[in-house]
């Protein structure tokens, strides 16, 4: 007589699922804010350094150009250039910060070697890079926050907004791609140097050239078609036209252009998260 095989059920007193099946099913949501939270807790814990000094450098910007033109009242799309300037150096400030963070986190847990305390507890793929673009987005607005209530008292410059949607939404689309974009960094690179790399060449480059002290209708043909190419330019154009009401290119392009980059990022970050690339021994 043959012995029935043993069996894999659990005693309900045991409180442990049946082997092989899932104790979370669907989103880790405790995971996920845990892991949000300590994004958030990681730059906020120095926030003189991650908040109010990138504030405090973004206004110069604004104290330099202002101080070159001295008294010339110029305007640049039928506003004066003080308040033509000043959104365009928020969502700057934003943007570089959006990538600092996501691809310091990474490369950081990368070198200190702690990246298993992230890759080990039960979290997929699209759990970490939520957690990572998230705790990414929050410094970016709190750095655009800072910044915004600084030039509100700053003389001879207004920043009311004409549009809040379009301000919250290329603010966030834009911190949401920089933020992708370090995560990338974070996962290629194997030093800071190459981190440095990618700040120093694409990064601050795509910022300074995208329009963000200039109206590009001032550029020459090929120069300005350059300019259209850039991403950076759509963003900041979109969201300088939540401030003064006037965009330079189409709105709902410049949507469509960043919104399809955020995608394709996503994409290529949940596949090297996914896979592990660079991030296991």
């Amino acid at each position: 007589m043959n012995a029935s095989p043993p069996s894999r059920t659990v005693f309900p007193e045991s409180g442990r699922a049946e082997p092989g099946k899932p104790v979370i099913v669907g989103i880790n949501w405790v995971g996920l804010q845990t892991l949000y939270l300590k994004e958030v807790r990681r730059f906020f814990k120095v926030q003189l350094q991650t908040v109010w000094a990138p504030a405090i450098t973004t206004l110069l910007f604004l104290a330099i150009f202002t101080l070159a033109l001295g008294g010339v009242k110029q305007e640049v799309l039928g506003v004066p250039y003080a308040s033509f300037l000043a959104p365009g150096l928020i969502i700057m400030g934003m943007v570089q910060n959006a990538f600092a963070n996501s691809s310091s986190s990474l490369l950081i847990a990368k070198i200190q070697g702690s990246i298993v305390d992230v890759l080990m507890p039960p979290l997929s793929a699209g759990e970490l890079l939520a957690s990572f673009v998230a705790g990414a987005v929050t410094r970016a607005w709190l750095v655009g926050l800072a910044v915004y209530a600084a030039m509100i008292l700053w003389p001879g410059v207004s920043v009311s907004i004409a549009d809040p949607l379009r301000v919250l939404l290329f603010g966030t689309l834009g911190a949401i791609l920089l933020s992708l974009l370090g995560v990338l960094t974070g996962i290629w690179a194997d030093k800071f140097d190459h981190a440095a790399a990618v700040t120093n060449f694409v990064v601050q480059p795509l910022t300074l050239l995208s329009g963000t002290f200039y109206a590009i209708d001032r550029l020459h043909g090929v120069v300005q078609g350059i300019s259209l190419s850039n991403p950076f330019f759509y963003l900041i154009d979109g969201f300088r036209s939540g401030f003064i009401g006037v965009a330079e290119a189409n709105v709902w392009v410049g949507l469509a252009y960043v919104g399809g980059l955020n995608v394709v990022l996503w994409g290529l970050c949940y596949v090297l998260l996914r896979r592990g690339w660079k991030l296991r021994a």
